[in-house]
C-alpha cells in the first residue's frame, strides 16, 4: 500500500494548476481601466484649467467641465484663474485616472476624471466656480446629475467664474 503525504503533492499540482482555469471566465480578465491609459501617472505640466500633461507626455482632458480658453490665442474671462488653480492642486503631483466609455476624444487626449491628494479636479473645478458642466455622451451619463447639482450650487452663490464673469462666461 502506498501512502501519499500533502507535501508530495505540491509538484503535481504545480504542473496541473497554470492549465486550469479556475475563474469560471474564461481565463484572466483585462481590467477595463488599463484599456484606456494608465491608471496613476505624475503630472508634468498644466496646459488649461481642463487639460494636462502627464510625464509620459499623454495629454488628458478632465471629463464633464469646460474651463474658459486660454489657448490658441483666447483670453475667456477665468481662464488664467482656472489654469492656475489646475496647476496648483496637480503639478508635480502623482493623480489617479478613471475613465469612462470613450478613452480618447477627437484630439487624440485621454478622456478621464482626474484625482489629486485634494480631491477629484473634475468635481472641485465645478464646484468652486472654475469650470462649467460639459456632457459628451456616451462619457458621463450615470454623473450628469452630479455635475449639474454643482454648477447650479456654483452659480447660485455666485463662485468664481460665475461673480467674475457677468455676461462674460463663455461655456454657457
Amino acid at each position: 500500500m502506498s501512502v501519499t503525504r500533502p507535501g508530495d503533492l505540491y509538484p503535481l499540482l504545480a504542473l496541473l494548476l497554470p492549465a486550469c482555469d479556475l475563474s469560471g471566465a474564461g481565463g484572466p480578465q483585462p481590467d477595463p481601466q488599463n484599456l484606456c491609459g494608465p491608471t496613476t501617472a505624475i503630472v508634468a505640466s498644466v496646459i488649461d484649467g481642463d487639460t494636462i500633461v502627464l510625464d509620459s507626455g499623454q495629454k488628458v482632458r478632465y471629463l464633464m467641465i469646460d474651463t474658459p480658453e486660454i489657448t490658441q490665442g483666447k483670453h475667456d474671462c477665468y481662464g488664467e484663474e482656472a489654469r492656475k488653480y489646475n496647476e496648483d492642486l496637480v503639478l508635480g503631483q502623482e493623480v489617479t485616472l478613471t475613465y469612462d466609455e470613450e478613452c480618447k476624444d477627437t484630439y487624440g487626449r485621454l478622456l478621464a476624471y482626474v484625482e489629486a491628494p485634494d480631491g477629484e479636479l473634475n468635481t472641485l473645478l465645478v464646484e468652486r466656480g472654475f469650470a462649467c458642466v460639459l456632457i459628451i455622451p456616451p462619457n458621463g451619463s450615470d454623473r450628469e446629475a452630479e455635475f449639474m447639482s454643482l454648477e447650479l450650487e456654483a452659480r447660485q452663490k455666485h463662485a468664481g467664474l460665475w461673480g467674475v464673469c457677468a455676461g462674460e462666461v463663455t461655456c454657457d
